[in-house]
């Protein structure tokens, strides 16, 4: 099932400046801007990202997903930010040693609220689709 072959990152992918333990620990999770503007993140998924099926843990691709809500809304929070809401649909299976990659943008920005829309990916098939509320602290 799984394919034990070294994965890497494409060039141009680097990490997040700030300071989150648990992203650190759950990690570690990367994102580039690619040519038109928007921003991708991505992470290799290893056996310990894994459920005891051996597949990508649902929470594992859960907590990629809200880094990524962040990724995708890094130009417009202009300070600290929280996740207020969180949705998403288990649609496929993720797999070991491979290159997990989110796609989105964000749908409206408010002056206290950024919504936020994406898909993460496990060699080209969306596995989980997602949506997420990222709310300003202090507005």
């Amino acid at each position: 099932m799984s394919d034990k072959s070294i994965v890497t990152l494409p060039e141009g992918y680097e990490s997040w400046d700030g300071t989150d333990p648990f992203e650190d620990y759950t990690g570690p999770y990367f994102f580039k801007r690619m040519e038109d503007g928007t921003i991708q993140a991505a992470f290799i998924s290893q056996p310990h990202h894994c459920n005891g099926g051996g597949f990508l843990h649902g929470g594992s691709m859960m907590t990629f997903a809200d880094y990524s809500l962040f990724v995708f809304a890094k130009d417009i929070t202009n300070g600290p930010c929280v996740t207020v809401t969180f949705n998403s649909e288990f649609v496929s299976a993720g797999l070991p040693n491979k290159l997990i990659e989110a796609r989105g943008s964000v749908v409206r920005n408010t002056r206290s609220l950024i919504f936020v829309r994406g898909e993460v990916f496990c060699e080209d098939q969306i596995i989980l689709p997602f949506s997420g509320v990222i709310k300003r602290i202090g507005v």
